[in-house]
């Protein structure tokens, strides 16, 4: 028995060495073609406070009659974002049919890299190239990588609309001074010279026209930066500012993005199909002077000031429908 079964395992050795060199010749004279990737689709997955998952699958073709099933396919794949790498995944031992298949795996986005991500976004003009490598190494017996590549680029207009010269009254609803109060003739606003990876400043501006016969001082000029109800930003200027009677004076302010809070942003963006409502809401202190007698200072929750708008985003191409100031295009 035992002379019976070591010649067993010596003739099944001999057979698997002599099937691999065919193998190997055929591939040698070209009856065996090396396995490549044909194309890739992701979409998100779960999310939560630190992570974020990327479901992709991975269309192969096989053109070979047999398949590969020798346990060391392996895929390397990694997702950048103006080249901020935002996930890496590898998967190995991959068993590959004949024809075309379809490998599932997922990755893993690291929420704390958006920050980083969206430094890129602003100063490169709010456009986003997202990179999607994949390679695929088919085992030893072809010993060679096939390299995929996509993009997707994303754009946003986040500001845009916040320029305006249309004319809106401001109320204060207060006692002793009528209502408007004054007027807001145009807005704008930029973002600063300085974005850093900790914060987005924007620079606004507010023309206003005071149409009372007496001054008024403004004191504070105070916001709040919410997206999809998440504070991303919250301070006041103490700049003063004296408003001539009818006369117009531009109020300038600088709101701040604390970067640090987009990590928190970007689970509701993802949760809302990639979709955020921005908003900025501003109010003013004034204290008029009527006939040099200062009358109490009123704060002015000034939704004219105020801004809204939707930011939309389809980062890898996915989506069924594009809308809001997010537009895509791809290769």
């Amino acid at each position: 028995m035992m002379v019976s079964l070591r010649g067993g395992l010596k003739y099944a050795g001999i057979t698997v060495a002599v099937l691999v060199a065919l193998l190997m010749v055929a591939y040698l004279l070209g009856f065996l073609g090396v396995p490549s990737v044909t194309g890739v689709e992701n979409r998100f997955g779960a999310v939560n406070s630190t992570d974020t998952v990327i479901e992709t699958d991975l269309a192969v073709h096989n053109p070979n009659p047999i398949g590969i099933r020798l346990g060391d396919t392996t895929v390397n794949y990694t997702v950048s974002m103006n080249e901020v790498a935002m996930a890496q995944g590898r998967k190995t031992g991959l068993n590959l049919g004949t024809g075309d298949s379809t490998l599932q795996f997922r990755t893993v986005l690291d929420n704390e890299r958006i920050p980083d991500w969206w430094y890129t976004h602003v100063t490169r003009g709010e456009v986003t190239e997202v990179l999607i490598d994949a390679d695929l190494t088919a085992g030893f017996l072809f010993g060679q990588t096939f390299a995929f590549q996509t993009n997707e680029t994303i754009r946003t207009d986040i500001l845009g609309g916040f320029d305006s010269n249309e004319t809106r009254p401001i109320d204060a609803n207060a006692p002793l001074i009528s209502d408007p109060v004054l007027y807001l003739n145009e807005t704008a606003a930029r973002y600063g010279a300085d974005v850093t990876r900790s914060q987005t400043p924007i620079e606004t501006t507010f023309t206003v026209y005071n149409p009372k016969p007496f001054p008024y001082s403004v004191s504070r000029i105070g916001y709040d930066i919410r997206m999809n109800d998440v504070v991303v930003g919250t301070g006041e200027t103490d700049r003063g500012y004296t408003l001539r009677p009818r006369t117009p004076e531009t109020l300038r302010a600088t709101t701040v993005i604390d970067n640090e809070n987009l990590d928190e942003w970007w689970v509701t963006h993802v949760e809302n199909d990639q979709v955020t409502e921005l908003t900025v809401d501003f109010y003013i202190v004034v204290q008029p002077d009527v006939a040099g007698r200062e009358l109490p200072a009123i704060r002015i929750d000034v939704d004219t000031f105020d801004y809204t708008t939707t930011i939309e985003t389809d980062v890898f191409g996915t989506k069924s429908t594009d809308g809001g100031d997010g537009t895509r295009s791809g290769s």
